[in-house]
């Protein structure tokens, strides 16, 4: 019996061309390079220009993908994009996004699921593709969180950074095994009794103002390794497979402590994990597209390839996704 799988015939990335280091924020707040690097791995991170926004860094990162997967955007029938961000409370960043790419059929929408968003994005395309609804979907995760954050406070502002990432996900025929090419699984949670340990202290209804972002690091961590490893493993049963199945392990690039802890907890060979935070930082929902498409242009990700993409965010959500290439 033949099954629809949605396989990424195309990916793509952008970063700003501001690239903030440790040592320039050693200058605004009461920080160091070597503190920042032993807490969290981050070395630099790129902030988007006065004027640049989320829909401007995902159109780049979408055209990218676009070209990668020899396609153009009239090829598209699907845009779902990943912000926390977005560049109005309406419409839809994901419209403008189609409006700048000259694409007038299909829908488009956002996702927000904070840093877990383009996990929870992808598992959506992947939905509408399964059902027919869509042929082909352009997936875009995209943040511009520079403009959420409290330049004052040290435990935040070293953390986040600027970009965006998409992926071209196609609707094909396979056999419904482990071996088919595509999204073989995903698996979303979330839980709000945990909103209060990493949100933002604005909002249209409730302060009519954008607010800052506000995080209790600890609380976060805490939990982090424990519901990471909880919808991976989910993955790896539904599936029949295991860590030792895997060839590249995608997290949220958040915190190079969680990622370890997360690796080492699953039994995950380091030398499959993907990490790209060192320059990036914490882009939330562009993470995981960005550090894909790094590891596809430098020659890692090859067809046949067994990928984990995982993310946790705010909410809290989290989630994870496991792919053939």
């Amino acid at each position: 019996m033949t099954v629809k799988r949605s396989i990424v015939v195309g990916t793509g990335s952008y970063l700003p061309q501001r690239r903030l280091t440790n040592a320039e924020l050693a200058e605004m707040v009461d920080t160091s390079d070597e503190w920042i690097v032993q807490r969290t791995g981050i070395r630099a991170r790129h902030i988007a220009a006065e004027g640049e926004f989320t829909s401007d860094l995902a159109v780049e990162a979408a055209t990218r993908a676009l070209e990668a997967a020899g396609l153009t955007a009239q090829d598209i029938d699907l845009i779902i994009l990943a912000t926390a961000t977005p560049d109005n409370t309406f419409p839809a960043s994901a419209v403008t996004v189609q409006q700048k790419l000259g694409l007038t059929k299909g829908f488009a929408f956002d996702v927000h699921a904070v840093c877990s968003g383009f996990v929870y994005a992808i598992s959506t395309a992947d939905a509408y593709l399964r059902c027919g609804m869509a042929k082909r979907a352009l997936v875009i995760g995209a943040e511009t969180f520079s403009r959420i954050l409290d330049w004052d406070d040290r435990t935040t502002c070293v953390l986040f950074g600027d970009g965006a990432g998409a992926m071209v996900l196609e609707a094909v025929e396979g056999e419904g095994t482990a071996g088919d090419r595509g999204i073989l699984t995903s698996h979303l949670r979330s839980d709000g009794n945990h909103r209060d340990k990493l949100y933002v202290d604005g909002g249209p209804s409730s302060t009519q103002t954008v607010g800052h972002l506000r995080m209790q690091g600890k609380e976060v961590f805490r939990h982090a390794v424990s519901m990471i490893t909880d919808v991976v493993e989910d993955a790896f049963a539904a599936t029949g497979t295991d860590a030792d199945a895997l060839d590249w392990f995608i997290p949220h690039q958040a915190n190079r402590r969680i990622i370890d802890a997360s690796a080492k907890k699953l039994g995950i060979d380091p030398a499959k994990v993907v990490i790209t935070l060192e320059d990036q930082g914490n882009t939330s929902a562009a993470s995981i597209p960005l550090a894909v498409d790094a590891a596809v242009r430098d020659g890692r990700i090859r067809r046949g390839d067994l990928i984990m993409l995982e993310a946790m965010g705010g909410g809290f959500t989290w989630g994870a996704s496991l792919l053939r290439w």
